[in-house]
């Protein structure tokens, strides 16, 4: 019920902060932590609870409109484009699939528009996997009986021209490349079988070549004849905000019928999808999704109580008003929560330390190990969960979550909130604070850099400015900048102009994702990307760590490798974790519930979901 890339994607965890709060009461620490318990007991005992755990869906019936909200316009329907955008992402998923689907429960990879099989040649150390596309595979149009075969040709040309031209600057570019065993580099080659059936050739024997391999595409017989007659300018180019939606094919379960700016989407399902019932009815059973732009959080949760909305994703200040009148029966509000546990990813702290800015003092002091540990020493958790998150989250001082195989439970992060010690670490380092109490270097500089965050995600501003105010008490000076979110991308993958910010970047349900990241030659390897050579021993000792354990099969071999990898990274800190939120989810009671669940692995699982009868 995973469906996992190989790639981290920038957008990704921007969504982990829109169930953001706005400024709330200050709440006494003490008296959270005495309350906490009891008061989530009585929360979760006014609220529904239903993980997946691998059952299999019912059939459903078709009928109904799904009504949802985003809260910013998409940038375009192109899917190259989607890999930088939050917003296109998430309207262009509904018209692509991936090659595969990961069930984190049983850990397994199930088909989805193909088929896979690993063939491995021990005496050559080499690999091979072989996808078979599914039969009656189509891109289809709106209102149109004309239907074009998914063939190899779609995800060869894909791979190849639009991933592999490194001209498009493609996040997924760095993850066709392995690292062999004398240091050189080999890429993982796709190849045709026939219609139906490719192959990625890999020069290593790899742990998880389908975590690689695994990908959606788009239409060759759109994108490539852009391509050839307008170069990299004429892909970027199709299906912008300006196109007629229904000229845009799909594979997917809906088509994109109707698009009016700054109001709404509009889905049709579409028939053709491979997807089916025991009935052979495709899915999804809901006739269309209406999704209305809604740029305001406090617009869509007046517009979900007011019935205009199928589900809604609380804030914590929303929770008691959403679940008291839910277990209130006579009020007839028409809608249920459920709960999940904290969610496994978090957003994180980084500081840049690219060389770019070298002239900065700030440059100086983030490439001290002993300054990013003294930053999380000042990052007050409990208050962050206390007063942001209404005691509703838990600080994330792991690296890898527990689903990941190479999780353990022994490795946390050891500076956790403690100024005098964060004092000590900055003392060691040559800084001090003078006679007015203002923390200055060794030349007599004073400590103040910027703190970037998006500008429309109310909990990170709330969380950014504790981080400030703790700071400020051993006189540390942070500047919150608030921008927005695709200026934030365009700092961090092109003008590398920023000091310090707070952004997610997903959580790795494998040890190897994130190839972009936290390699040094990753393009999303944010603090100091696209490295020629690593720019300093620890970051070289991380890429040697993540290339063996990308290719060690023995378990416990890799475990070691993989235990050092995260104790390395944890003690480095070039990165800090914030906080894992517990989510709640309120879905309307017209809505079957047979085929729903909600957990912190899957989120709200809805894709099967029926009208009650």
């Amino acid at each position: 019920m995973k469906k996992l890339i190989w790639s981290v994607v920038i957008f990704a965890l921007v969504i982990l902060f829109a169930c953001s709060a706005g400024k709330k009461e200050e709440y006494d620490l003490e008296e959270i932590e005495k309350a906490g318990t009891a008061g989530l007991n009585e929360l979760l005992a006014k609220t529904e609870s239903k993980p997946w755990k691998g059952e299999e869906f019912k059939d459903g019936f078709l009928g109904g409109i799904w009504n949802s909200s985003v809260t910013n316009e998409p940038k375009s329907f192109n899917l190259l484009v989607a890999e930088r955008d939050a917003e296109t992402a998430a309207v262009v998923a509904n018209m692509h699939e991936y090659l595969l689907d990961y069930d984190v429960i049983k850990r397994e990879w199930n088909p989805l528009c193909a088929s896979a099989e690993i063939q491995v040649d021990e005496a050559k150390s080499t690999l091979d996997v072989i996808y078979t596309l599914r039969e009656n595979l189509y891109w289809s149009f709106y209102q149109s009986a004309e239907k074009i075969p998914v063939t190899s040709d779609d995800v060869i040309f894909w791979y190849d021209e639009i991933e592999g031209d490194p001209a498009f600057n493609s996040s997924a570019y760095n993850g066709q490349f392995l690292t062999l065993e004398d240091g050189g580099k080999a890429h993982i080659d796709i190849r045709k079988i026939d219609d139906r059936r490719f192959a990625f050739h890999f020069p290593r024997i790899d742990a998880n070549p389908l975590l690689t391999t695994n990908r959606n595409f788009g239409p060759a017989f759109i994108y490539k004849k852009a391509k050839d007659e307008k170069g990299v300018q004429g892909v970027l180019d199709l299906f912008s905000v300006a196109a007629d939606v229904k000229t845009i094919p799909s594979m997917g379960k809906w088509h994109l019928v109707e698009y009016v700016p700054s109001q709404r989407l509009v889905y049709k399902r579409n028939p053709y999808y491979w997807d089916k019932d025991s009935q052979g009815v495709s899915m999804p059973y809901i006739e269309e999704e209406t999704v209305q732009i809604l740029p305001d959080k406090n617009t869509q949760y007046l517009v979900f109580k007011e019935g205009g909305l199928e589900s809604y994703s609380p804030r914590p200040e929303d929770l008691d008003e959403l679940i008291d009148k839910a277990a209130d029966k006579t009020r007839n509000t028409g809608y249920t929560v459920f709960n999940a546990e904290g969610s496994i990813s978090a957003g994180m702290w980084g500081f840049n330390q690219n060389p770019k800015n070298q002239n900065t003092p700030w440059y100086r002091w983030f490439t001290q190990k002993k300054f990013r540990q003294a930053m999380s020493c000042l990052l007050n958790r409990d208050r962050i969960a206390a007063q942001v998150y209404r005691g509703l989250a838990e600080p994330k001082l792991d690296f890898f979550p527990e689903p990941n195989p190479y999780y353990n439970p022994n490795i946390r992060l050891e500076y956790l909130y403690d100024p005098e010690r964060a004092l000590t670490l900055l003392a060691s380092i040559g800084l001090t604070r003078d006679s007015e109490g203002i923390m200055r270097d060794a030349s007599g500089t004073a400590v103040e850099f910027d703190l970037s965050i998006s500008s429309d995600v109310v909990t990170t501003a709330d969380t950014a400015s504790i981080i400030a105010d703790e700071a400020g008490k051993i006189g540390i000076k942070i500047n919150i900048r608030t921008l927005d979110f695709q200026k934030l991308v365009e700092q961090l993958t092109g003008t590398y102009d920023w000091s310090s910010i707070i952004i997610g970047l997903g959580s790795n349900f494998f040890p190897t994702q994130g190839s972009n990241v936290w390699p040094s030659t990753g393009n999303l390897h944010f603090w100091h990307p696209l490295q020629q050579e690593p720019a300093t021993d620890w970051e070289a000792r991380i890429d040697y760590l993540y290339n063996e354990g990308s290719y060690t099969i023995d378990r416990q071999k890799a475990q070691v490798i993989w235990d050092e990898y995260q104790r390395l990274i944890l003690e480095q800190c070039p990165v800090i974790y914030l906080m894992r939120q517990r989510n709640f989810f309120a879905l309307r009671n017209r809505w079957d519930f047979t085929n729903f669940y909600y957990d912190n692995l899957n989120g709200a699982e809805t894709r099967h979901i029926f009208l009650r009868k």
